[in-house]
């Protein structure tokens, strides 16, 4: 009988979710579909000094937004801080896990010589084998223990990764024994992990290849507890364009998916980009464009380059501008709706003409909050006539005339069409000899406050009669 697929994502709440951690996320998510299998959300909360609430709903809401369901959790580790001692307890029984009594101040001093001897910096197990009468002197004294796990000297780890091949690290090469509970009772990650992964038996560890040295740690735990050993895939990090690991210590908010949220990315477009970055289909591998579940079938780990994968902004914003074209308008409009109603007062213009002001420019927008400030004009005519381009239109020796003439020609132009409005400016360049940037660029000016922007017929016909005649006059006595 085929053992039972079960994934898992582990993040901890003492940041915003991470852009990587959604990455890892939807790679973990597509093999459990494709396999029928379980996918399993445990918050490793166990960091009680830097764990925050604000940041277990970010990682909830993100995970929601984005559509990743799991099918069990989410587990709490602070909720299962018995089952860690009790098995910590077992491995010191069994001589597989000793007390250490180092001090902090030993350690750095360890760390001194060996840098001064050019020699690779590690913990040296001094206290693998203290005596009984040694261990109750250091309790004497008043230090505390921390707890190691015994690590097998000089031992080639080895594994065969999902996505990496074969893989071997040697004991020698790991920092020494690695400390497996504090002094205070609280298991540290390399532990935790290895318990919750045993005890809920996951099949397949998917995770960053940051984690490469933790595996080789965490094999010899598993071992040692009685526990399978899963199967192990370690996909590539996020990196920028200079070659740095993407964090939010170096490059802010773009780290985090809260960003993607508040900023007005679609979750299919950031789950699309993300899964693309390093995945490939078997069958079409030039294919970029791709809804989740349909390539549920199709998702392979081994298909996950090797290779480092690199955050590329243009890049998610063209994906963004697909999947916002594929909306209707009135869809987009109730998406962007929160943002519309933060800077511009909607109560303006009936719905119909602000479904025709977001189709103006729609085309154009890499993501949601950019449309009140591509739409602002119509709400808000105090832009400035007097300075760089705008007075450069303005100052035209034409442009008098094509206001006066657009003053003159209101009362007969019918605002209810859009291609009767630009056809009056038409007339009115051929009445003066005028075309293209010279006869455009002053009403355009005039009227939005920029040389660029969508069609103008459309913006004199939203604007209407009355805001057209109050913005010409305004740029008129500009020019005075």
């Amino acid at each position: 009988m085929q053992k039972e697929i079960r994934v898992r994502i582990a993040p901890s709440p003492t940041g915003s979710l991470h852009l990587g951690t959604v990455r890892t996320s939807l790679y973990n998510y597509l093999f459990a579909k494709k396999n029928k299998g379980k996918f399993i959300l445990r918050i490793e909360d166990t960091d009680q000094e830097r764990n925050k609430d604000e940041y277990t709903k970010g990682i909830l809401d993100g995970f929601n937004w984005l559509n990743i369901k799991f099918d069990e959790g989410p587990y709490y580790q602070s909720e299962r801080m018995d089952l860690y001692r009790k098995l910590a307890q077992k491995l010191m029984d069994e001589g597989k896990a000793y007390c250490c009594f180092c001090t902090q101040e030993e350690l750095d001093e360890l760390r001194k010589i060996q840098r001064a001897a050019k020699v690779p910096e590690k913990y040296d197990n001094r206290h693998r084998n203290l005596t009984e009468d040694q261990k109750n002197k250091f309790l004497a004294e008043g230090k505390k223990p921390v707890t190691r796990f015994k690590l097998p000297d000089h031992v080639d780890i080895k594994w065969n990764d999902e996505i990496r091949g074969s893989v071997c690290v040697n004991t020698n090469d790991l920092g020494g024994d690695p400390v497996i509970m504090r002094a205070d009772g609280v298991p540290l990650y390399n532990f935790a992990v290895v318990v919750d992964d045993g005890d809920m038996k996951i099949s397949h560890v998917i995770r960053g290849d940051d984690h490469l040295h933790n595996t080789a740690k965490q094999i010899p735990i598993f071992e040692a507890l009685g526990y399978p050993v899963p199967i192990f895939a370690h996909a590539p990090l996020i990196f920028t364009h200079d070659r740095e690991k993407l964090s939010k210590r170096k490059h802010g908010d773009i780290a985090n998916i809260d960003k993607y949220q508040r900023e007005g990315y679609l979750p299919e477009a950031l789950a699309n980009y993300l899964v693309h970055m390093s995945w490939t289909q078997p069958d079409n591998p030039e294919a970029e464009i791709f809804k989740l579940d349909e390539v549920i079938e199709k998702f392979e780990l081994g298909r996950i380059s090797k290779s480092s994968a690199v955050y590329d902004l243009p890049k998610l914003h063209w994906f963004n501008n697909h999947y916002l074209k594929e909306k209707s308008i009135e869809e987009i409009y109730n998406l962007s709706k929160h943002f519309l109603e933060t800077d511009l007062d909607l109560s303006m213009y009936p719905k119909d003409q602000l479904l025709k002001m977001i189709d103006l420019v729609r085309a154009g927008i890499n993501k949601l909050d950019e449309i009140p400030g591509l739409i602002k004009f119509f709400f808000d005519d105090k832009f400035n006539l007097n300075e760089g381009e705008n007075q450069k239109a303005l100052n035209s020796e034409n442009a008098k005339k094509i206001l006066d003439k657009v003053l003159k020609t209101l009362d007969s132009m019918n605002f209810k069409d859009s291609h009767d409005c630009k056809k009056t400016i038409d007339e009115i360049g051929k009445e003066l000899g005028l075309k293209g940037k010279d006869l455009y660029w002053p009403v355009r000016v005039a009227l939005s406050g920029s040389n660029k922007g969508p069609d103008l017929g459309l913006i004199i016909s939203l604007l209407g009669k009355d805001k057209v005649k109050v913005r010409v006059e305004r740029a008129l006595a500009v020019l005075v």
